[in-house]
């Protein structure tokens, strides 16, 4: 699983490494292609076979939703293969960067089943959100048996 964080510099390419631990688990999964999308204010990485697993569902979604039709514009349609290269790094497309705004320190972020990539400002606004919602959070958490 996808835990913990880290804090990377994005180069002015565009490149970004993949920590260690992220990576063991991307090779250990056989596939190091990693699929990026667009994601709120950052990107979300999927391993290969688990991005598969999401376009299975998201393709028996109904075309009739004209809002399901526009989460697919915006979740699959912005979506890239990122293979790791030989120093274990991702190149990012430009308009991923832009839409996540990434310019020099970044945060890959471990979701469990995937990992998401935050420019490092952005993630500790997050971080300080989260920290005052907490105590509504872990109540609705505990609601669902938490």
């Amino acid at each position: 699983m996808f835990i913990g964080h880290a804090v990377q510099v994005i180069d002015p390419k565009g490149r970004i490494s993949i920590p260690a631990r992220f990576r063991d688990l991307v090779k250990s999964m056989g596939d190091t292609r990693l699929i990026v999308t667009k994601s709120d204010s950052c990107l979300s990485v999927y391993p290969y076979a688990k991005w598969q697993e999401i376009g299975e569902k998201i393709s028996q979604l109904s075309q009739a939703d004209k809002e399901i039709r526009a989460y697919k514009r915006f979740f699959v349609s912005m979506a890239c293969e990122c293979n790791l290269d030989s120093h274990n790094r991702i190149l990012i497309p430009p308009p991923l960067r832009e839409h996540a705004k990434l310019t020099k320190d970044v945060v890959l972020a471990g979701q469990l089943t995937y990992f998401e990539i935050w420019d490092k400002g952005r993630f500790e606004e997050e971080q300080a959100r989260i920290e005052k919602i907490h105590t509504a959070l872990e109540e609705k958490l505990a609601s669902l048996g938490f």
